[in-house]
């Protein structure tokens, strides 16, 4: 392989024999009329028709110019060549485009990213059934997700990566480009990693595979036909399919991509559960993971990169820790972030946290009655609260009920919302339209809009007109839920119905619910009551707890021999002190994926005392490594009722540390 085009450029012109040269600069005259003069190609020697091209058009576009000519030719094998020289050539230009998105505040992904729980499922079984929790199931890291020698595939293999909201999908796909550019995850693995969000692929004017890649490139020029020329070297990234909007062009063309007849490439497919039903059938040999989330050690890491003040970071995590429904739901990222945030904003104005959330629905509204804007004086307009609360309700069901993520400012504006002043809500997205830039709006996260769809039944203007039109929106709302998990705006709604979760939300936001209104409510909720669906994040909380208890139970020890006996030392008012030796011979511990800290002390728990049962071993779990056991030999002297204490032989070899032991004489 030439090191530069211009040293390919000239070895394939001195492949050519006499009288295919004469006919090469045939062709290039047609090529370059505009340039050069009639027979100005005439008498020039090899090296002199390379740099009069390379002079004209620079180095990569002279080698396009020259592989065209001779293509007409019929010489694939040069022209398969000097096409790979190209395509080299702009993969780099490619991965400093994306390395470069890093730097866009929409892009979402910093170096403090966190890593999440990914568990390989053994096969596609329905998201909310029973038999799913029974699945044999392992942890993963990303970089396993396409290894080469993980690889049992006939063909390019497909990814499903499947989790609720706010699981960390995004966040985490966007990393994994970001990696794949600067050359650490998969390298020599994929030519190209092609990032599409299935919620922004609607703006596409003309959506078709070429306009597709050229806007994966940020280059309306990119070479496509190359780029293609090796479909196997490609991966394909479809963020979030349960976003894609129904009978558009870009539904059409990604369907053709994801059943990969016309390009057989690799895929990585991130979607919301309720979706796969209609996913599944398009897709061949896949394998299936599911985002679990943050690990504990994942959650203190996360609170303690969110806030820079240390000692605001110790108040919030101990606040949380008290609160078994806030730690558990701090599992998923985006529910952290909200948490995070409602905790930094009160502790900015130096109010008590007198709330205590019961559900995800109290967490959002918490947020939310936090960051409503306020009125000039800095004091809480009830009046200009509700009216954006109520203006936030009814764009939010404007774009649940047509399929609708992105917002334009004249959207904004017919609810009278102000985009630059909502960024507790709102997040907005430059798109190059033509010579110019149109400003997009979306909710923070679609967790936000189906929370205020969800409100919007609640703050209706005139509730005495509702009757049969709202009991038509709601029961149209109950007969989407044909799959088996529940989605959130039914969740929120079911939540917000409770008599006394109404009240405060009433008092809380400043509106009162008609006799009619609550009527129908009441109609809605025992229609929800009904149903036997599995609740939104509930399901990752079940995978979460049943995979830490299958690591701490599963560990095999078989291999372990130990020597229990009386030490000669005794300490008054102890009992008689025993010494254990153990040696572990090398992948005699079956248990890749424990990782611990070099800390002795026990893990803390609730400050409140109560037990987290399964959720503690999850503090020595990590996804993205798979440790190994290395050889090596541990003493551990222990009291009766006493602590453990932890020696290393001489060599220095390591086993595992203190608490991994712990976890494993446990689970023995």
């Amino acid at each position: 392989m030439a090191n530069s085009p211009q040293e390919a450029l000239l070895w394939a012109l001195n492949d050519l024999e006499e009288n295919s040269f004469k006919t090469l600069k045939f062709h290039l005259r047609d090529m370059t009329q505009f340039h050069l003069a009639r027979g100005e190609l005439e008498g020039l020697s090899r090296v002199e028709v390379a740099s009069k091209l390379i002079s004209m058009y620079g180095a990569q576009e002279a080698v396009r110019v020259v592989s065209r000519s001779l293509r007409a030719m019929n010489l694939m094998e040069l022209v398969d060549y000097l096409s790979r020289v190209c395509l080299n050539d702009y993969r780099e230009i490619y991965r400093e485009h994306v390395r470069c998105l890093e730097e866009r505040q929409d892009w979402g992904v910093n170096s403090s990213h966190n890593e999440l729980l990914l568990v390989a499922m053994s096969s596609p079984a329905s998201p909310g059934s029973p038999s799913c929790l029974d699945l044999e199931q392992e942890l993963v890291s990303v970089e396993s997700l396409f290894a080469p020698e993980a690889e049992s595939y006939s063909t390019p293999p497909i990814v499903v990566m499947q989790g609720s909201a706010g699981t960390g999908k995004t966040t985490l796909v966007k990393k994994l480009v970001q990696d794949w550019a600067k050359g650490t995850l998969y390298p020599g693995r994929f030519d190209y990693v092609f990032y599409v969000s299935c919620r922004e692929v609607v703006l596409l004017p003309k959506c078709d595979l070429p306009n597709l890649i050229c806007w994966c490139c940020g280059d309306d020029q990119a070479p496509v036909t190359e780029i293609l020329r090796q479909p196997e070297r490609l991966l394909f990234i479809l963020d979030g399919f349960d976003e894609l909007q129904k009978s558009s062009r870009a539904e059409c063309v990604l369907h053709i991509l994801i059943r990969r007849r016309e390009v057989p490439c690799s895929l990585l497919i991130t979607t919301r559960p309720p979706a796969l039903q209609s996913l599944e059938p398009m897709l061949g040999e896949r394998r299936h993971v599911h985002v679990l989330g943050f690990s504990e050690e994942e959650r203190k890491k996360y609170f303690n990169s969110y806030f820079t003040d240390k000692e605001q970071s110790r108040n919030a995590l101990e606040f949380v820790q008290n609160n078994d429904v806030l730690y558990k739901a701090c599992q998923v990222p985006g529910i952290c972030w909200v948490v995070c945030s409602w905790l930094k904003r009160k502790m900015a104005r130096g109010q008590e946290l007198s709330e205590t959330p019961n559900n995800s629905t109290d967490i959002f509204t918490a947020y939310v009655s936090t960051f409503l804007p306020t009125d000039g004086n800095g004091d809480s307009s009830e009046l200009t609260r509700h009216r954006v609360l109520r203006s936030l309700c009814s764009l939010a069901a404007e774009g649940i009920q047509h399929q609708r993520l992105l917002f334009e400012e004249d959207v904004l504006r017919k609810y009278s919302l102000d985009g630059p002043s909502l960024t507790a809500f709102l997040n907005s997205i430059d798109y190059r339209e033509g010579l110019g830039i149109k400003k997009l709006y979306s909710f923070r996260h679609i967790s936000f809009q189906e929370f205020f769809y969800a409100m919007s039944y609640l703050v209706k203007e005139d509730q005495s007109q509702l009757g049969e039109a709202t009991r038509r929106e709601v029961a149209k709302l109950v007969e989407q839920e044909k799959d088996e998990e529940m989605t959130l705006s039914l969740q929120f709604l079911f939540d917000m119905l409770k008599t006394d979760s109404t009240l405060g939300l009433g008092l809380k936001f400043d509106f009162t619910i008609t006799p009619s209104l609550r009527r129908d409510l009441n109609y809605f909720k025992e229609k929800i009551e009904t149903m036997k669906h599995n609740r939104s994040w509930d399901l990752e909380f079940s995978l979460y707890n049943s995979k830490i208890k299958k690591i701490a139970q599963g560990i095999q020890i078989k291999d372990v021999r130990f020597n229990m006996q009386h030490s000669v030392k005794k300490e008054p008012g102890k009992g008689k002190p025993i010494s254990v030796k153990s040696s572990l011979g090398k992948g005699q511990v079956q248990s890749p994926l424990l990782k611990t800290n070099d800390s002795t002390e026990e893990p803390k728990g609730a400050s409140n005392g109560k037990s987290r049962g399964a959720e503690e071993p999850a503090r020595r779990v990590r996804n993205s490594r798979l440790a190994s056991t290395e050889k090596g030999h541990m003493e551990m002297k222990a009291q009766e009722g006493g602590g453990v204490e932890r020696q290393e032989d001489g060599e220095g070899q390591r086993v595992k540390k203190d608490g991994e032991m712990r976890d494993q004489m446990n689970g023995c």
